[in-house]
Order: structure tokens, then sequence, then C-alpha cells
């Protein structure tokens, strides 16, 4: 008996702060303020990599800040620069969010002022994993697999 009623217990506050926690990225992606943390990346031809370094998209009303690494192929290179990552600051961009049947959100990020990059397309689960497919102008899309994170406030 003293069993059931800790187990009941241990349920009842994890489904709770499971909820808690879902409403607090409800929250993040309906005001535009969330981070992602990229953990792996997948380029088209299937070659999965494990990110060591810290990259991440950080949105929020006043931009949408992108610094991920690109594995793929490139039709068309940058002259005069080394910088082959996704690295832009947009100020200017369409942001729409819909809801999945079966829980999570759909978020469609289309920033009209960064060279290149047409569209980041997340997939957001109800408990922080996520998922980010870049499509470009003159490269491979990419996907990339990691966490919604609270941003940090200044």
């Amino acid at each position: 008996m003293k069993f059931s009623i800790t187990l009941l217990l241990a349920v009842s506050l994890i489904s709770g702060a499971f909820a808690q926690k879902n409403d607090a990225i409800a929250g993040w992606i309906e005001h535009k303020t969330f981070v992602f943390r990229a953990q792996s990346a997948t380029a088209m031809r299937g070659r999965t990599v494990q990110l060591t370094t810290e990259y991440r998209v950080d949105v929020s009303p006043e931009a949408a800040v992108a610094y991920l690494p690109y594995f793929g192929r490139a039709y068309s290179a940058p002259i005069g620069t080394n910088d082959g990552g996704i690295k832009f600051t947009s100020k200017d961009y369409s942001y729409t969010v819909k809801q999945r049947k079966k829980g999570g959100w759909d978020v469609t990020l289309t920033p009209k002022d960064a060279k290149g990059v047409r569209q980041l397309f997340f997939s957001i689960s109800e408990n922080g994993y996520a998922s980010l497919q870049v499509t470009s102008q003159n490269r491979q899309p990419i996907s990339f697999y990691g966490t919604i994170l609270e941003p940090k406030t200044k």
C-alpha cells in the first residue's frame, strides 16, 4: 500500500513537471524567444556528424541569429571568404507556428535579409527535443538535431 502511494505521488510529480515544461516551451515558441542548440548534423548524403562545439540559432522578436556548421554540397562558393557555415543575423523575417495534431509544433522562419538562406524549418516536440532543416539557395539542405532552450536574459 505504501509503495503504491509513493509510486502514484512520483508519477503525479513527473507528469506535473512535464506539463510545466510543455507550457514553458509553448510560451517560448509563441513569443519568438527560444534557442535551438544543435547536437548533431546530417547532410543530404546521410553523413551524420556529432557536434562538440556549441552551435545554435537564437530567435527573438528583434532578430534571428544563426551560428551553424555546414557539411554537404555547395553549388557555388562565396568569393573572398573562408566561412563555410550557416551564419547570419536577420532582423527582417517571417515566422509561422503550426500546432501538430499529436503534440509539438512546426515553426517556419524565413529570413528576408540573409544572403543564401531560404528557410529554417523547426520541428519541436513537447519535451523540448527538436530538429531543424535549413534550405539554402546555393547548397543542399542540411538537418540538425538538438534541443530547445530558454534564452538567457541579459
